[in-house]
């Protein structure tokens, strides 16, 4: 661990939010105001699609096994969606909320026969759901084509199912399209538009999308608990091989630990566990080697509370 010197918070702030900007991190994943903005971020709930389930559903759908939706011979464009379920004030998160997803195939063309790209998945308890796949081809709807989406059933514990569409940021089918182009009310489509990034390393595409449902929830920290407490503002290289770096600040003297956790929500490594001073810091990770390759989310917490995290992926 580094310690480097800075006691000015909003300069600090200022330069973590240029270093954020240059490392070009998922948009979304921090969901970052300005960096001189100490207000609480907007918290949307997620919204019922205006063609709901579609006429394409397959009950019964089995788990997605080890985040792969769409197996490897699969056609299409990789995409990586992930996120956090969370309650409707964005409070907390809602561990094992089922995530039932499915969607066209690169040629716009379901299977209706067997569960090619069909699947479920459930939040792990700190909340987050990932699933790689392939980006769904366009098909005609009447005269127009609907645009590229994920269909999601989300079903918390012990209360009620969410039936809805997941749209991709740039899509022209979009402004033409009965539900995707609703920006108010009961069917607004304005927060499951999100735009997808290309990972340069893996050749993946990846986007982010945090749901918003009615649900009892478990407090481990909010994104913009950032804001005024601390954050993690580089993770390089991303993905990595045997090394990663975690650069991170402390806004206030505070407990620390930055804590790793595999996508089923299990800690796999503590890599600080102190109380610090306000400055910048680092810690790495050199992961056990009996560990898979995958993705891993790297979390900072202050004083107990969880308030940031980024993801990264072991490929060896």
């Amino acid at each position: 661990m580094e310690k480097k010197k800075n006691n000015k918070r909003r300069q600090f702030l200022k330069n973590t939010s240029l270093a954020i900007l240059g490392v070009g991190v998922i948009p979304n994943l921090l969901k970052a105001n300005s960096p001189e903005d100490d207000s609480a971020l907007d918290c949307d709930p997620t919204t019922l699609d205006y063609y709901g389930e579609g006429p394409f559903y397959t009950a019964n759908p089995p788990v997605i096994s080890a985040g792969q939706l769409a197996g490897s011979t699969e056609v299409g464009t990789r995409i990586v969606i992930s996120g956090r379920v969370r309650n409707l004030d964005c409070s907390k998160v809602i561990p094992n909320t089922i995530v039932d997803v499915w969607h066209a195939n690169n040629a716009g063309q379901y299977d209706n026969t067997t569960y090619n790209l069909r699947g479920k998945t459930t939040s792990n308890n700190q909340g987050f759901y990932i699933f790689e796949t392939v980006k769904p081809g366009k098909y005609l709807n009447g005269s127009q084509y609907r645009p590229s989406h994920i269909h999601f059933k989300i079903t918390p514990p012990g209360f009620s199912l969410l039936t809805t569409q997941l749209y991709f940021t740039g899509d022209t089918s979009i402004p033409t399209d009965a539900a995707a182009s609703i920006t108010s009310g009961t069917y607004d489509a304005t927060h499951r538009i999100i735009p997808l990034t290309l990972n340069s390393t893996t050749g993946n595409m990846e986007g982010t999308w945090d749901i918003v449902i009615n649900g009892n929830g478990v407090i481990v920290g909010t994104n913009d608990l950032h804001i005024d407490r601390g954050m993690i503002y580089k993770v390089s290289p991303n993905p990595f091989v045997n090394k990663v770096t975690i650069q991170y600040g402390v806004f206030n003297k505070a407990k620390v630990n930055v804590l790793v956790y595999d996508v089923q929500g299990m800690l796999v490594a503590n890599l600080e566990e102190k109380t610090l001073e306000a400055e910048k810091y680092e810690a790495e990770w050199s992961p056990a080697p009996e560990l898979p390759n995958g993705h891993y989310f790297i979390a900072l917490k202050i004083n107990e509370i969880q308030v940031h995290y980024q993801k990264v992926i072991l490929q060896r």
